[in-house]
């Protein structure tokens, strides 16, 4: 448990008040207009959502990927064996396992370099969830403490016949737009992070195209071929 975990229960309760609050409307030109807009959603359903994303399964996916690694090492290291056969047989199969090599294992197209960078994502998007988490929490642990809250609660401990007839400059209405104002912002920067990543890790992620033209030594090849 981390300090999101921490703060979910009081801080999701003070949300659905500020969702209950932004139902009605916000005062005109308020920050978090643009915000809204562009999440699509209300600040406490924005937060339920983002308290289902761990980086423990993502560090997970990238240690199981990196155990992939040695099964592909094993394979490599199988077809680098020497062959104790000439002819144009054994011509033909040096020709194709060298492709088959560079194949599995050389540089960041290969299949190995794929996996190597399918982890690094992973890792990256964990490290991301991870910092996002603690920056929302201390967002949360803010407005908790904030004067917006007090006024938010007293605001909504009304009758919902009071609530419902408040409109956009009702008591309470102003301070809500505010808490969702900075709660959004949070998450927005959130986002932008992880678009960040995968534009930045997605040329490491396309797929790892079969080369059977591949030409050249492999760094595998046996430095000589023992004949019959």
């Amino acid at each position: 448990m981390d300090a999101l975990d921490r703060l979910a229960e009081p801080g999701l309760d003070l949300l659905r008040r500020v969702d209950t609050l932004l139902a009605a409307g916000a005062p005109e030109s308020h920050r978090v207009w643009p915000l809204l807009r562009r999440m699509q959603v209300l600040p406490g359903d924005a937060v339920r959502t983002f308290l289902d994303l761990h980086p423990a399964p993502l560090a997970g996916a990238g240690h199981a990927v990196r155990r992939l690694v040695r099964g592909y090492d094993d394979v490599s290291a199988t077809l680098a064996d020497p062959v104790l056969w000439s002819g144009p047989a054994a011509e033909a199969y040096g020709q194709a396992r060298t492709a088959l090599l560079h194949h599995l294992d050389e540089g960041p197209e290969s299949l190995i370099g794929r996996l190597e960078s399918t982890a690094g994502y992973a890792d990256a998007l964990a490290d991301w969830v991870e910092g996002s988490r603690l920056t929302l929490a201390r967002a949360l642990a803010d407005v908790l403490r904030s004067a917006e809250a007090v006024a938010v609660v007293a605001a909504t401990s009304m009758s919902a016949g009071s609530l419902g007839s408040s409109g956009p400059a009702g008591p309470g209405v102003a301070e809500a737009a505010e808490i969702a104002a900075r709660v959004l912002a949070v998450l927005c920067v959130a986002y932008d992070g992880a678009e960040t990543l995968l534009r930045e890790w997605a040329p490491s992620l396309a797929e790892s195209t079969w080369r059977p033209s591949a030409v050249g030594r492999s760094r595998y090849d046996a430095p000589t071929r023992v004949g019959w």
